[in-house]
């Protein structure tokens, strides 16, 4: 696509001509829906999105960023992408902005570059973060000592250091491309202009390669691939349960009477404290099934149409289609970011009941960990927790060590110190 920007810009060759692609040739001599109902009706939504999304994001990185007393592995997932949804939510007001000028970008190219930059970025790391804790849920179980080892805080947060870099690096060609075009009808469009930094003699070639490298890239990189990561995550995931309860099924059968002191504590790991904190872990795994869900229902359609915008340079008929429900696909993606915070929050147990609590307490609830195979029950009752333990003077809690052996069975190795202050009550109980 192109732009047509004046004489002095000195973005690139061809924004010094009207070189334009034909996709966006066609976009340019289109003029608008003149029906006010529905384009006041498109307004109102996304008014009310933008501000919702804001306050919700906003209120999520203030609870997990500052009033979050300890910082865990699922809090730095969770914060990174609660700081994409943010970033991409402060842009929707420029985006209503755009459609309240009757679909016309009077903001200037600088913010026209922004706000399309945010959003890939938000695209790329959304789908990135979400391939990463899928794989982090899947190396809990079937890797339980490797992680207990390796998986850290600050190991968590160079992975999402690297995701946002790479997501800066996918982004760079949007944000080459991206620029102010002047329409016929006087208004102006803030999208891709893979005319630029081009000639009259390779235009036809170069708006075919870029924009298809450009729609298959994203589609790859931010959907399918992720997508494939956590498919195979979770398929090892319930393969690797269903093992190892098979595994404590027949080791239940087959106890000899010798060693029933120490079956009884191993079993006694699972039930009924165990079965309570495999039901907690179950419901930490659907908030992020939850929300893979709401990922994949909000940026299928978008690629959709993304490749269906490449195939409109071969088949003109579906130009038109194109130009219509890009944009309205685009919004869906825009309501990713706002439905996320709300499952972060809904995915706590008895919601209702504790919404008048301290969102400190909450979330830290849901975003806390314990061991990935000694389950134990997080919940405590105040008075009890007091009783056992200071802050000023901590005292050692005994913790079991475990291992597996060469067989992948399960072995109680010994017991190691851990100071009791590590033990918080918990609101909300998900085991990460």
């Amino acid at each position: 696509m192109t732009s047509s920007l004046p004489p002095n810009s000195s973005l690139g060759p061809s924004s010094r001509s009207d070189l334009h692609c034909p996709l966006l040739q066609t976009m340019i001599s289109h003029t608008l829906n003149n029906d006010t109902r529905v384009n006041l009706a498109v307004v109102s939504v996304h008014g009310v999105v933008s501000a919702l999304g804001i306050l919700e994001n906003g209120l999520v990185l203030w609870v997990l960023g500052c009033r979050l007393r300890h910082k865990t592995v699922a809090a730095v997932w969770v914060l990174n992408l609660a700081l994409s949804d943010f970033l991409t939510t402060l842009t929707l007001p420029l985006f209503t902005h755009y459609l309240l000028k009757d679909h016309s970008w009077n903001l200037g190219g600088p913010l026209c570059v922004a706000q399309a930059s945010i959003f890939f970025i938000n695209m790329f790391v959304s789908a990135f973060l979400l391939a990463v804790i899928s794989l982090d849920r899947c190396l809990l179980v079937t890797k339980p000592v490797w992680t207990q080892n390796h998986r850290t805080v600050s190991a968590a947060w160079k992975i999402c250091g690297l995701g946002w870099a790479l997501a800066a690096v996918n982004t760079i060609p949007y944000f080459m491309f991206r620029s102010v075009v002047l329409k016929q009808d006087g208004r102006k469009l803030c999208y891709h202009d893979f005319a630029l930094y081009s000639s009259q003699s390779t235009l036809h070639t170069d708006c075919k390669v870029r924009q298809g490298v450009t729609a298959v890239s994203k589609v790859l990189l931010a959907f399918v691939v992720p997508l494939v990561v956590i498919a195979v995550s979770y398929v090892c995931f319930v393969l690797e349960l269903r093992a190892r309860r098979r595994r404590l099924e027949s080791r239940r059968q087959g106890v000899s009477n010798g060693k029933q002191r120490s079956s009884k504590f191993f079993r006694s790991l699972y039930s009924p404290g165990g079965q309570k904190s495999t039901q907690l872990s179950q419901g930490f795994t659907k908030m992020v099934v939850s929300v893979i869900a709401t990922f994949i229902l909000c940026w299928l359609p978008y690629h959709v149409f993304c490749l269906l915008e490449v195939m409109a340079q071969y088949k003109t008929e579906i130009a038109d289609l194109v130009e219509v429900s890009l944009p309205i696909a685009t919004t869906f993606t825009f309501l990713n970011s706002v439905l996320n915070p709300i499952i972060y929050t809904f995915s706590c147990p008895n919601f209702c009941t504790r919404i008048h609590q301290s969102l400190g307490v909450l979330f830290e609830g849901l975003v806390e960990e314990v061991g990935p195979l000694v389950l134990v029950t997080g919940r405590m009752r105040k008075k009890d927790l007091s009783s056992s333990t200071s802050l000023s003077s901590p005292t050692p809690s005994r913790v079991p060590r475990i291992q597996r052996d060469s067989q992948g069975s399960i072995n109680l190795l010994s017991f190691k110190s851990r100071p009791t202050n590590e033990i918080e009550m918990t609101k909300c109980n998900f085991i990460m």
